[in-house]
């Protein structure tokens, strides 16, 4: 079986989540541990017992939907998982692509938090509060949903943001130009048009401060050669030169994120089986609306630690 590791982007995080993963095993612990002392401060108890209000915000929910996945991919390894010999390609939705990069041995652990804490805060600063936004355009095809936000831009910011599965897009960008939108959607076809309630327009041409930020940032870490090709988001490949994962990791931040594109190729290059490894389901709900003949496994607590460790003992 030809497999992939996905990785959750934002919006998956939950209060408690990764806690039963640092309980049972002690690799994941020493995930939230590095984590807490790359930032200096006490990230894993916002996760595990904070507010849900400040562990949405972008600067907290970038690194610790990181540092819970790798925490899940650790449990794994200490069950004998190994992303080299397991994974054909890892794959992470937005701040998820960070993950997979870690994920694949590519970035280090305390480099990832500290560009994700700073990814979240130039995307925060880089457009004033109220005046960006996002909505998602549910039943309509990728193509149309950019026709529309082409039509509602009208001199300002407005782009297909994520095109996450054939019935799901999210555009993105100036605030009136998102609501002008939402009514073009539905005489298009859409089912439904919704705004998001997000902190900022990310994944569009607002975004542009934040990705010279991140350009000067990602100019201070090293980055290796992954273990296996990481599919980047901007170009639904894979990749594995260190070079154009840098180049490409700042292209994303204005970048569209193209999800759906992404799994595709997997499926192409053989890919039957996708673990979801951290926060939550959505992926896995993504890929299933993408290709049904893809199966997906979830693992983000010692259960599916164990039940996914057992499905590798079963075909071996």
């Amino acid at each position: 079986m030809t497999r992939a590791f996905v990785f959750p982007g934002q919006g998956a995080q939950t209060i408690g989540m990764g806690r039963d993963l640092a309980e049972a095993y002690p690799a994941a612990r020493a995930v939230f541990d590095a984590v807490d002392a790359a930032l200096d401060e006490d990230l894993s108890g916002l996760i595990w017992s904070g507010e849900a209000e400040t562990l949405t915000l972008t600067r907290n929910a970038q690194p610790a939907l990181m540092a819970t996945s790798i925490a899940a991919l650790r449990a794994l390894e200490a069950e004998g998982v190994d992303v080299a010999r397991d994974a054909a390609f890892v794959a992470g939705h937005s701040l998820g692509e960070y993950t997979a990069l870690v994920a694949a041995g590519a970035l280090d652990l305390g480099d990832a938090a500290r560009l994700l804490r700073l990814r979240g805060e130039a995307m925060q600063a880089a457009v004033p509060v109220g005046q960006g936004a996002m909505a998602a355009l549910l039943g309509l095809g990728f193509d149309d949903a950019r026709a529309v936000a082409q039509a509602a831009a009208e001199g300002q910011v407005c782009q297909a943001a994520n095109d996450n599965d054939p019935t799901q897009v999210v555009i993105s960008g100036h605030k009136d130009a998102v609501e002008r939108a939402l009514p073009l959607a539905k005489e298009a076809g859409a089912k439904r048009a919704v705004m998001l309630p997000v902190s900022a327009p990310f994944h569009c041409d607002l975004m542009e401060p934040a990705a010279r930020a991140m350009a000067q940032a990602l100019d201070t870490v090293d980055l290796a050669a992954p273990s296996v090709p990481v599919v980047a988001n901007v170009t639904a490949a894979p990749v594995s030169d260190p070079t154009q994962i840098r180049a490409l990791l700042v292209d994303q931040v204005t970048g569209s994120v193209r999800w759906r594109e992404s799994v595709a190729a997997m499926a192409a290059a053989g890919v039957t089986e996708v673990w979801e490894i951290g926060a939550g389901k959505a992926l896995s709900g993504m890929i299933r609306r993408i290709d049904k003949t893809i199966a997906c496994r979830a693992v983000g607590a010692p259960a599916d630690v164990t039940a996914a460790v057992q499905s590798l003992q079963e075909e071996a």
